[in-house]
C-alpha cells in the first residue's frame, strides 16, 4: 500500500481534492505528518472520522520498521530498517557541531559495483520510493524528538546511486525541504552521484539549491575505471565536461569526495594529478577516511599519512578538508549492517 510519505505538499492537496474535501485537508493531512509527525491515520484527531476512514483505505504512513539500531561512543546512530518487501536498508544520523545530519539510501542495494564499497555487495533489488525515503528522515526525527533535537541536514550518500534513481530522489527532497513540511533548507541538503553524466546536466538544469558532491576517487581514468566501473560509461572527460557546465549553469560550488586508500589512491603522483584534473573548478576535494570492509581488502590510511595527503594538495592550491571520521565502533561503512544481517540469513 502506499504511504502518505509518497505525496508532496500539492499531491497531498490534489489528493484532497480528488476525494471532493476541501483543498484544506491536504493542508492538514501535511501538517500532521510533518509538524505534529503522528505515526497513525486516527490520530489526526481534527480530521472527520470518514476522512480518517478513507485514507487508511488508501495509505499507510510509514512504510517501514526498524531493526536494529547502533550507537556509536562518538553518538553517530546506525538504522537498519525492513521495508514492507522484506528489503533491509539503513540510514545515519551523524552529530556536527552544525547540526544533525542524516544519510539516506536511496536505492535497495547497489549497481555502481565500486570496489571498496560495502553497498555493491548486493546488487540493486530496485528504487526505493520517495515515501520510503521520507519515511528514513522521519523515524530519525522522531527519535531526536525525544531530546527536543531535529534534522537539520540530509546527505543523500547511503546505499544507491541516487541518480539511477534521480525522480523518486527529487521528489523525496521536494518534500523535506518543503516550508510546510520539515523546512529543511535546500542549502543543508547534499546529493552524492559516482557521475551519471545525462543526470548531472539534468540536476544542472533543475537550477535547485541543492549541493552537489562528487564521488570521485582516483584521479586518472585508469585507475578510476579498476575502482569505479562506471568510469567506463562515463570517462572523466565526459565526467568533468559535466562539471563545468553544472557550476557554469548554477553558479554553485561543488565537492569531489576522495576516499584515501592506502597504496593505491594516495601517492604523490595522484596528488599532482587531482591537482591538474580540479584546476579551475569551483570546487573543493573532501578527503574520506575508509572504513575498512573485511570482503574489499583495501586499508585507510593513519591520520598522520592522511594529514600528508591533505598538505601537499594544499601546496597545490586545491581546497579541502578531512572529513570527521563517525562511528568507527559500529558498522559505519555503507551497506555493512545491511550485508551483516543478510549474510546472517543466508542470502
Amino acid at each position: 500500500m502506499k504511504s502518505l510519505y509518497d505525496l508532496s505538499y500539492q499531491q497531498m492537496q490534489e489528493y484532497a481534492i480528488k476525494q471532493g474535501w476541501k483543498k484544506y485537508r491536504g493542508h492538514q493531512i501535511f501538517q500532521w505528518l510533518y509538524r505534529k509527525r503522528v505515526d497513525r491515520i486516527d490520530a489526526m484527531s481534527d480530521l472527520k472520522k470518514e476522512t480518517r476512514e478513507v485514507l487508511e483505505q488508501d495509505f499507510i504512513i510509514s512504510p517501514l520498521t526498524l531493526k536494529e539500531r547502533q550507537i556509536s561512543k562518538d553518538g553517530t546512530r546506525k538504522y537498519l530498517f525492513a521495508l514492507a518487501d522484506g528489503s533491509l536498508i539503513e540510514s545515519v544520523l551523524m552529530s556536527y557541531d552544525f547540526g544533525k545530519s542524516v544519510c539516506v539510501t536511496s536505492q535497495v542495494g547497489c549497481n555502481m559495483s565500486c570496489a571498496f564499497c560495502a553497498s555493491g555487495l548486493t546488487k540493486k533489488n530496485r528504487n526505493l520510493t520517495s515515501g520510503e525515503m521520507v519515511a528514513q528522515i522521519m523515524y530519525v526525527q522522531r527519535d531526536l524528538d525525544e531530546n527536543e533535537e531535529r534534522v537539520s541536514h540530509i546527505v543523500v550518500m547511503g546505499t544507491g546511486e541516487p541518480f539511477d534513481n534521480y525522480d523518486n530522489v527529487m521528489n523525496f527532497l521536494s518534500t523535506v525541504n518543503d516550508d510546510q513540511g520539515l523546512g529543511i533548507g535546500a542549502r543543508h541538503i547534499t546529493i552524492s552521484t559516482c557521475g551519471i553524466v545525462p543526470k548531472i546536466y539534468e540536476f544542472a538544469r533543475a537550477h535547485t539549491q541543492y549541493n552537489l558532491a562528487i564521488s570521485l576517487h582516483a584521479p586518472n581514468d585508469e585507475l578510476r575505471s579498476k575502482l569505479m566501473p562506471v568510469n567506463n560509461a562515463y570517462p572523466l572527460k565526459d565526467l568533468m565536461t559535466a562539471i563545468q557546465y553544472y557550476t557554469t549553469e548554477s553558479n554553485r560550488r561543488l565537492t569531489f569526495e576522495y576516499i584515501l586508500l592506502k597504496d593505491v589512491n594516495d601517492q604523490i603522483e595522484h596528488v599532482k594529478q587531482l591537482a591538474k584534473l580540479v584546476k579551475g573548478i569551483n570546487a573543493y576535494v573532501n578527503l574520506i577516511p575508509y572504513n575498512a570492509v573485511d570482503e574489499h581488502g583495501y586499508q585507510g590510511l593513519s591520520r598522520n599519512e592522511a594529514m600528508k595527503f591533505y598538505d601537499a594538495l594544499m601546496k597545490e592550491g586545491v581546497r579541502c578538508t578531512i572529513r570527521k571520521e563517525h562511528g568507527g565502533d559500529i558498522d559505519a561503512a555503507c551497506g555493512q549492517l545491511r550485508v551483516k544481517h543478510l549474510k546472517r540469513k543466508g542470502e
